[in-house]
């Protein structure tokens, strides 16, 4: 039998997969998609939908495609209810992501931001690179 892993992809690797189709982020996604178990919160949907509205994306990939995608994450996303509040990461923002993969019991969690990325590993959990996650690298 085997076990699902739980993946928390942040909303910077998220964003990239959005806009850019052929990028290593983009293939993150798709192997969380395919082999994992996504997770989300309210909190990330909600911030990955205000970054996606932000109109400096509208050259790159049209509103009404991003909106798209943040449905998309939320349909094949398990969304976890966050009890509780961390308060680890030096970028306050951050801490939702890590907030959630404790509430999830996350296996890793995916992000290109070094905010998170230099907390590898938090509390037991891999704070990994999409290409290191793609590459199956723990």
């Amino acid at each position: 039998m085997t076990l699902v892993k739980r993946v928390v992809l942040d909303t910077s690797t998220l964003v990239s997969a959005a806009l850019r189709v052929d990028s290593v982020p983009s293939r993150a996604l798709l192997k969380a998609l395919r082999e994992c178990e996504l997770c989300a919160s309210e909190a990330t949907l909600q911030e990955l939908a205000l970054v996606l509205a932000r109109p400096k994306f509208d050259h790159y990939l049209a509103r009404v495609e991003r909106d798209r995608f943040v449905e998309l994450i939320r349909t094949y996303s398990v969304v976890w209810e966050v009890r509780g509040e961390v308060r680890d990461c030096r970028d306050p923002q951050d801490d939702k992501f890590l907030a959630l993969a404790l509430a999830c019991g996350a296996d890793v969690l995916v992000s290109s931001d070094n905010d998170l990325l230099t907390l590898n590993p938090y509390r037991g959990i891999p704070v990994l690179t999409p290409k290191t996650f793609c590459d199956g690298r723990e």
